[in-house]
């Protein structure tokens, strides 16, 4: 197999993958499925260090992944997508979890994440990440940050659909972590949670650290991060109430933290003491929570950006039929 190909990536393996089997991290950095990544193993389109790999061969610090574009198009890729998606407003980016580009500039790339689909890659997530289908499609992503985690700004959960922005740029790296630490940033969520809130528009002000003895979870606890939730409820049903939230922090899990300490969790998180009964007769698998709103001073131009998402399908049907009294 020759080593040049006629469209080719090249990306560093980042520390999270020291080890990892070939396959595993290119579902990891590309957003592929197990299935397509050993594929594109198999026919030759993937070099470590400038030499063929297996899809069982384990990654070394250091490596630097070569990756035949040509082929990768042809297993998750639209050639659009591909091209770099482009310029501002809206365009195509479809790896596979089906993300897409509200907005991008030279500095800037906000994307609407799917559920399932993680902020970036880390050691204990195996499935698509937002920064693995930026890559994958030819977007510019700045270097700042950690190798795993570079251009992260901020973060949604997996199991939390919605607006995220990755930065292009060093400056706006710098300026976008600059806006979140001054809590400039507009970001604005809805949630459906169980029951009625009372008061029905208020602030809850609980600090937030990693739960005392479950550590795949978070808590209200005495000693932890300062966390500010701001909330208003916007149409209440006999099993839930529709709210809209605005964060004044950014920490891990939130919003979830937050209206599950009030006692009226995310219908549908049951990691966080979501009535399963509820969800099942709403067809939901994960949380009803989504990122509506971003709103940001580019970078560059000082501009104020805001980019608004729209429901996606499984949340749609899941308020219809609490409207319908569900």
């Amino acid at each position: 197999m020759s080593a040049d190909f006629n469209g080719a990536r090249q990306i560093e393996v980042p520390d999270g993958l020291f080890g990892e089997r070939v396959d595993i991290a290119l579902m990891r950095l590309l957003g592929l499925s197990r299935t397509r990544a050993g594929e594109l193993v198999g026919k030759g389109g993937v070099l470590v260090d400038g030499r063929p790999v297996t899809k069982g061969d384990r990654l070394q610090p250091g490596a630097v992944l070569q990756i035949d574009t040509d082929l990768l198009t042809d297993q998750a890729l639209t050639d659009q997508a591909l091209a770099g998606g482009g310029s501002e407003g809206e365009s195509s980016l479809d790896p596979g979890p089906g993300l897409a580009v509200l907005f991008e500039d030279d500095d800037v790339v906000v994307i609407d994440k799917p559920v399932g689909v993680a902020a970036h890659p880390s050691p204990g997530w195996a499935g698509p990440s937002v920064i693995g289908a930026l890559a994958a499609a030819g977007h510019q992503i700045a270097t700042s940050g950690a190798a795993e985690r570079q251009g992260v700004v901020h973060r949604l959960d997996v199991g939390t659909s919605g607006l995220m922005m990755v930065a292009k740029s060093e400056r706006a790296y710098t300026s976008l972590k600059r806006q979140f630490r001054e809590r400039t940033v507009d970001k604005m969520y809805h949630a459906v949670v169980q029951g009625l809130l009372d008061p029905l528009r208020g602030t809850i002000d609980a600090p937030i650290d990693r739960h005392p003895t479950q550590d795949y979870r978070f808590a209200v606890v005495s000693g932890g991060k300062p966390s500010v939730t701001h909330y208003e409820t916007l149409e209440a049903f006999a099993h839930g109430s529709l709210v809209q939230i605005h964060l004044e922090t950014g920490r891990t899990h939130q919003i979830r933290v937050h209206t599950s300490a009030m006692r009226h969790p995310c219908v549908g998180d049951l990691t966080y003491g979501a009535d399963p009964v509820l969800a099942a007769k709403l067809g939901l698998k994960r949380q009803w929570l989504h990122a509506v709103r971003l709103g940001f001073k580019h970078p560059g131009s000082g501009e104020w950006i805001c980019v608004e998402s729209q429901y996606p399908a499984d949340l749609i049907v899941a308020l219809e039929r609490l409207q319908e009294g569900a």
